[in-house]
Parts: structure tokens; C-alpha cells; sequence
């Protein structure tokens, strides 16, 4: 009795294992079969039971043609039938992708990401005026707050216009606006009222606050 035993590791590779080796089973048998008539009438049941099997389907437009598509890949294109769609090409089936093209940027500063630069390069193309100020404050600020994500401790303003002025260029240059960025304390508010330890960030001066209640654009 034992001797009769069939392991998985025995058996044929199933070519889409989630519709189980009964289906797999079915599909030999059609393959099996001498008459195309009977082919048809075999794989039209077949076609039914993994219709059932996956009735989380039956709302995916073109439904039947899925599962004809499965049904010749799982008898390796051997299955002589008439199916409503025609046979896949194998070729077709096998093709690999186009590979994706990933951006090869690696910029100095890694901490900002590459948002960060997309946003100067925006600001950069517009013109003169409010928008652009409050634009660039806010991605002045918004570079702050990854520094200070990153270093997890207090940054002067003037380290991050230096930076703002080298990201850009030098055609943004905040480096004598009577303006100051935002309380590291305030960018690190969330994490501090979990416990973490934000910066105060404070220092002299009698420049006035660019806080982030200003007139928004």
C-alpha cells in the first residue's frame, strides 16, 4: 500500500498552481482526446470549473478570455480547440518586459530626496514675485524638516540656504532675507509629542519669523 503512495515531488510541475493538480489532470485529458469535437466539449467544462473556482473574476472585463488564456498555457499550447479568442502565441505569452528605467540621480545631499530637487527646479522657472518667495520658503522649510529628520538634532538656517543656494545653482539665494525658517521644534512637533527629543532651534536675532501661517497661495 505504501509502494502506491504519489508525492508531489514525484509528479508533473504544475504550470499555474492555483487551480490544482485535478484541473491540471482535466486538461491532459482533453489533450488526450482523438476528435476535436471532443476536445471542444471537454475544454468548454473545463473552461466552467475554473470559472467557478475563481468567481472573484467574473467582474474583470473580459472575463471568458482570461480564462482561455490560462487554459492553453496550462496545456503548454498543445490543446487542438476551438477556442472564441484563438490561440496565444507561446512567443507572446513568454516575452520578457522592457526593462524599467529607474532614475540614475545621486545627489550630494541624500537626505532631501529627489522631490526636493524636482521642486527647486520648478521654482527656479517661475517668476519674480510673492509665489515664488512663499515657494521657496516653503521648500526652504520643508529641507529643514529632512535635515532635521536625518540628523535628528538642530540645523541653523543658514546651513540650509547654502544648500538651497548650491541645489538650485545659485539662482535662489535666501542668504540675505530678513526671514527666518521655521522652529526646528515646530517641524519636530510630532515627534516630540511621542516622546521624541525635538530641537528647540532657537537662536538671537532680529530677523523676522517666516512661520508657516502665512498667506498660503
Amino acid at each position: 500500500m505504501i509502494d502506491d503512495l504519489e508525492y508531489n515531488t514525484e509528479r508533473e510541475h504544475l504550470i499555474i498552481p492555483e487551480y490544482g493538480r485535478h484541473l491540471q489532470k482535466m486538461i491532459n485529458y482533453a489533450k488526450s482526446r482523438e476528435t476535436k469535437e471532443e476536445r471542444n466539449k471537454v475544454s468548454k467544462a473545463i473552461i466552467s470549473v475554473m470559472g467557478n473556482l475563481q468567481p472573484h473574476l467574473r467582474d474583470v472585463p473580459d472575463f471568458q478570455h482570461k480564462l482561455w488564456d490560462q487554459l492553453f498555457i496550462m496545456a503548454d499550447f498543445e490543446l487542438d480547440v476551438d477556442s472564441p479568442y484563438g490561440m496565444p502565441s507561446k512567443e507572446e505569452i513568454q516575452a520578457r518586459p522592457e526593462p524599467l528605467k529607474y532614475p540614475q540621480n545621486h545627489p550630494k545631499y541624500r537626505f532631501y530626496g529627489n522631490n526636493i530637487k524636482t521642486m527647486i527646479d520648478v521654482a527656479v522657472g517661475w517668476e519674480e514675485g510673492e509665489l515664488k518667495e512663499a515657494l521657496t520658503f516653503t521648500i526652504a522649510n520643508h529641507m529643514k524638516k529632512c535635515f532635521l529628520n536625518w540628523n535628528k538634532d538642530t540645523v541653523e538656517d543658514d546651513v540650509i540656504f547654502d544648500h538651497l543656494f548650491e541645489l538650485s545653482g545659485g539662482k535662489i539665494n535666501l542668504k540675505n532675507s530678513n526671514e527666518d525658517l521655521s522652529e526646528s521644534s515646530s517641524l519636530m512637533r510630532t515627534k516630540s509629542k511621542y516622546g521624541g527629543k525635538g530641537g528647540s532651534g532657537k537662536k538671537s536675532s532680529s530677523k523676522k519669523k517666516y512661520s508657516n501661517n502665512r498667506k498660503r497661495y
